[in-house]
């Protein structure tokens, strides 16, 4: 990386990078990675990282953002892939979720064309899941991928000011309230991404471990 990442590079040995650019998911997993105790860096704090476009495969793009990353600046970075997988859908929108309804949508107007089209449907079947795969890279080319899943419904109208995404129009399996009503620790806990992030937790050990200063 240029001059940016060299200056960075003294303290590089426990600073995880974060291959997004997505607010709401650089916060979330700031939460869920706290416990490690490492230093977060976002694609934010490395403007010279493109991303490579995603495709229609949660482990692909999600190892694709995390070697990109590691190659580019020289540091552990952490990339994720996500998406809802409804079943009346054929598990529409899954890989393309941030992308669903076409350019232009926020994350309001990709949650309501989901309930427009489960409308349109005219499916009984609300059932649905999150997805995610996270991927680990080291900037020597080693990837470790895990997966986590939340199985849980659709809800009729979004519900909650919490979270990203489609929190809102999800309630995950054992609760009364939308993801996007949960408290923090709750969703933490249950989610897609924090049962990847836990997966996750002995390749984070592994290299850090080996990229101690």
């Amino acid at each position: 990386m240029s001059r940016g990442s060299e200056a960075a590079a003294p303290s590089s040995a426990r600073t995880l990078l974060l291959a997004t650019g997505n607010r709401g998911k650089v916060a979330e997993l700031a939460e869920l990675l706290a416990p490690f105790g490492l230093a977060l860096r976002s694609l934010a704090e490395a403007p010279g990282v493109e991303l490579p476009p995603e495709g229609d495969d949660y482990a692909k793009n999600a190892a694709a953002k995390a070697a990109v990353a590691a190659r580019a600046t020289g540091l552990v970075a952490l990339g994720d892939d996500s998406g809802i997988e409804v079943a009346a859908l054929g598990g529409a929108p899954g890989p393309r979720s941030a992308r669903y309804g076409g350019p232009g949508l926020d994350d309001a107007g990709r949650a309501a064309r989901l309930l427009a089209a489960l409308a349109e449907s005219g499916s009984p079947d609300r059932r649905a899941r999150f997805v995610c795969v996270a991927a680990l890279a080291t900037p020597d080319g080693t990837v470790s991928l895990v997966h986590g899943e939340c199985h849980g419904r659709i809800l009729a109208a979004p519900r909650g000011a919490g979270g990203f995404g489609y929190d809102p129009v999800f309630q995950p399996e054992g609760d009364d309230a939308s993801m996007a009503e949960l408290p923090a620790e709750r969703k933490n806990r249950i989610s897609h991404r924090g049962r990847a992030i836990a997966a996750l937790a002995p390749a984070l050990a592994r290299a850090f471990a080996s990229n101690q200063a």
